[in-house]
């Protein structure tokens, strides 16, 4: 059975708090595992949240301030100590090579593990499955970031009312999708097209352009909200977003359920995110992240 969901390692912004650990997502789509922004504890939040090395396919960091990076030494070193059978991928700034590099041979270990690098340098297309295809975004923030996306092939539903009207059943349901006809009967004819699913991730920026290109039409965004709305000055000058800029870019986007994350450790009220979030438009689904919350992938409509 797929599962589709996002598990959050932690939330904190800058500096991790009593309550939050430093940044940490891991998104569970279908028989892989996208870890994105393993910032410092992440290897022991996956411990805590039940995630292993094993699970993961890729790494995705949207840009090298400590908050967002620097677990991933012991992230790496845990996929080489336990072995982990399959390729694993490492997506992040290319112009921050020099510090994937000093985090991926911080210390002395055993390499068992090959870990490809495939560095973001422009927007665009990242990797292709059969499962999804991974965009990036460039971000607004004092030093380069990208967001990420995932954007599902669209697929076909088939409408058992219009196939027992060309009286096709049983097996030949099988073969008209795999022929895509069946007789004078094509498969458009006897289905509609299923809308893939979306999922963006979106951490330290301004509103700019890629905010909104991640953001659209997305089933799941996550996206930083380090500021609240009366800190708006503060949110533009460190290159950051409040609650209610993040909720005004998911109403403007279709987004169905919006996350919240990346808190300033001076506020003390998670409630006020959400309050501010409303007040700003956003009617769908929202959540106000904390530590080790799963979040599933809303179902298509």
């Amino acid at each position: 059975m797929s599962v589709r969901e996002l598990v959050v390692l932690g939330t904190a912004s800058q500096v991790p708090t009593r309550h939050r650990n430093h940044n940490g997502y891991l998104l569970r789509w279908d028989g892989e595992g996208i870890l994105f922004d393993p910032g410092e504890g992440t290897q022991r939040q996956m411990l805590r949240a039940g995630v292993a090395a094993h699970d993961l396919n890729r790494i995705c960091v949207t840009h090298f301030h400590g908050d967002h990076s620097l677990g991933l030494a012991g992230v790496i070193q845990r996929i080489n100590l336990d072995r982990v059978p399959h390729e694993i991928t490492a997506h992040y700034p290319r112009s921050g090579q020099r510090f994937f590099d000093r985090l991926r041979y911080a210390t002395a270990y055993r390499e068992t593990v090959g870990i490809t690098e495939a560095p973001v340098a422009a927007d665009g297309p990242l990797a292709r499955t059969g499962g999804y295809t991974l965009e990036a975004r460039k971000l607004s923030h004092p030093v380069e970031s990208y967001g990420y996306r995932i954007v599902e092939p669209d697929g076909r539903r088939m409408l058992p009312e219009r196939l027992a009207a060309h009286g096709i059943k049983g097996p030949d349901v099988g073969r008209i999708q795999r022929e895509g006809k069946l007789g004078p009967v094509s498969l458009e004819d006897v289905s509609e097209t299923r809308r893939g699913q979306r999922f963006a991730f979106v951490m330290d920026t301004r509103l700019c352009d890629g905010v909104y290109a991640l953001a659209e039409g997305c089933d799941l965004l996550v996206i930083e909200s380090t500021f609240l709305e009366e800190d708006e000055e503060l949110a533009v000058e460190h290159g950051h977003l409040t609650a209610g800029q993040a909720a005004r870019v998911a109403r403007d986007a279709g987004v169905r359920h919006l996350v919240l994350t990346h808190f300033s450790q001076r506020y003390t009220d998670p409630d006020e995110f959400e309050r501010q979030a409303r007040a700003a438009g956003y009617d769908g689904e929202l959540t106000v992240a904390h530590d080790l919350l799963r979040v599933p992938v809303p179902k298509r409509r």
